[in-house]
């Protein structure tokens, strides 16, 4: 069954269900500040707030997270869609994100990752989210990984 032909996903029911879930996880980590939420399932979470591109409103939106160092890296997948998140079109427009991991808030710049980082990073991801693999293979983009580093 494709997605066009899928009942749930044609209807949008499931991205609606998204949207409720992950404005729920943001309530939620916000108010425990981070106590629960920061691992979605069993992997780790950050809640990472943009400035939209339209609006110039601030965005958050709960995200999978690797550390390295003083460094967050955010894979784009998108859940392996064909176009960009739109945390990531709001990065490409203002690279300034907010990042909290638990308790730690931190103001950070965002860049898209070399393509030794790309290498270092995606086997990082992959190991600790194994559908990331398959991710890429479905999208028809080749999925970003963002490096936010301190400002």
């Amino acid at each position: 069954m494709t997605d066009e032909s899928h009942p749930i996903r044609n209807s949008g029911l499931l991205a609606k269900a998204m949207k409720y879930f992950a404005r729920a996880h943001i309530a939620v980590y916000r108010r425990t500040n981070g106590r629960l939420g920061a691992r979605l399932l069993w992997f780790p979470a950050a809640l990472i707030t943009t400035t939209g591109r339209k609006s110039g409103r601030a965005r958050t939106t709960p995200t999978l997270y690797l550390a390295d160092g003083e460094r967050v890296v955010l894979p784009a997948s998108y859940g392996g869609r064909d176009e960009h998140p739109a945390w990531y079109l709001n990065l490409k427009a203002d690279p300034k994100v907010r990042v909290q991991i638990r308790a730690a808030v931190r103001d950070m710049i965002a860049r898209d990752a070399t393509d030794d980082e790309r290498r270092r990073y995606w086997r990082k991801l992959t190991r600790i989210y194994p559908p990331y693999k398959g991710y890429q293979d479905a999208a028809d983009r080749r999925i970003p990984l963002v490096v936010c580093e301190p400002l």
